[in-house]
């Protein structure tokens, strides 16, 4: 198994769910940025249940992948947020930026509400 996988979850309405196994950092976030730009689903919402740690890298990684949602109208959350990346999070003062749910499940009933009332 290599050390960062991504796989893309169908979600009801056309969401893409992103989950994210192992760690994001400079040297694995190509792949995310990668499968990011070759997606344009109206929800994407990341599931960092299997990321154990974040370095600076792959924050600014999640951060263009949030950006890009904006400029394009899209809707962006993460969902299954550990301690330690919430922590980094919140250091950073972006946790309040970006918006993020306690489960994917929690998440694609907020977001596709909303997308489906705007």
């Amino acid at each position: 198994m290599s050390e960062f996988e991504t796989r893309i979850v169908e979600g009801a309405e056309g969401a893409s769910i992103l989950k994210l196994e192992g760690p994001l950092t400079l040297k694995t976030l190509f792949e995310f940025q990668d499968l990011v730009r070759t997606i344009d689903p109206p929800v994407l919402i990341l599931d960092l249940s299997g990321v154990p740690y974040m370095d600076s890298a792959g924050l600014g990684s999640v951060l263009g992948a949030y950006a890009s949602c904006q400029r394009h109208g899209r809707r962006f959350a993460l969902a299954n947020v550990s301690p330690r990346i919430l922590t980094l999070l919140q250091v950073t003062h972006v946790d309040t930026i970006l918006p993020r749910y306690e489960s994917v499940e929690a998440a694609q009933a907020e977001l596709e509400g909303k997308a489906e009332s705007a």
